[in-house]
C-alpha cells in the first residue's frame, strides 16, 4: 500500500421522512455518480463536533440541532484513480433553518469546486440506482 494520509471527517446525517440531505460527488475515471452526506475534514485542535458546525456554516451557512453522535466509519476506497482513507465520525442532526426541507437542491462551494447538495430518496439507495458513500453508511439510515 502506497504511503498517504489518513483524512478525519465529520459529517451530519441529515433525514425528512424517507429522504437524505447529500451532496452529489462524480469519479471521471469511474464515470460514476455516487451521493454523500455533508461535512468535511476535523482541523487540528477542533472536535468533530465542532468541525460539522464549521463545514455546515462554511459550506451553506446552515446552523445545525438535535446533534446526536451516530459512531464511526472507516472508509478505504479508490477516487479518480487514487486510494484515499477516511476515518468518518457520523453524526445524525437536523438544520434549525426549516427553509432547507423546502429546497429541492443547493449549490455550494467546497473549496475551488462548485458542487450540489440535494434531498434524496431513500429507496433509490435501496435498490441499488444510486450509490451512497462510504461503505456501511445505510446501516446508519435503517
Amino acid at each position: 500500500m502506497s504511503k498517504g494520509r489518513i483524512r478525519v471527517l465529520a459529517l451530519g446525517l441529515i433525514r425528512d421522512g424517507d429522504r437524505l440531505f447529500l451532496s452529489q460527488g462524480y469519479d471521471a475515471v469511474k464515470q460514476q455518480s455516487f451521493y454523500r452526506a455533508l461535512g468535511g475534514g476535523v482541523d487540528f485542535g477542533e472536535t468533530s463536533e465542532q468541525a460539522l458546525h464549521r463545514e455546515f456554516k462554511e459550506e451553506l451557512q446552515a446552523e445545525l440541532t438535535n446533534i446526536h453522535y451516530l459512531g464511526c466509519l472507516e472508509s478505504i476506497f479508490t477516487f479518480k484513480g487514487k486510494q484515499g482513507h477516511e476515518v468518518i465520525q457520523l453524526y445524525q442532526c437536523d438544520f434549525v433553518d426549516r427553509q432547507f426541507y423546502k429546497v429541492e437542491q443547493l449549490s455550494f462551494v467546497e473549496g475551488n469546486r462548485k458542487k450540489a447538495a440535494m434531498w434524496v430518496d431513500i429507496s433509490r439507495f435501496e435498490s441499488g440506482e444510486l450509490i451512497l458513500v462510504p461503505d456501511g453508511f445505510m446501516e446508519y439510515v435503517r
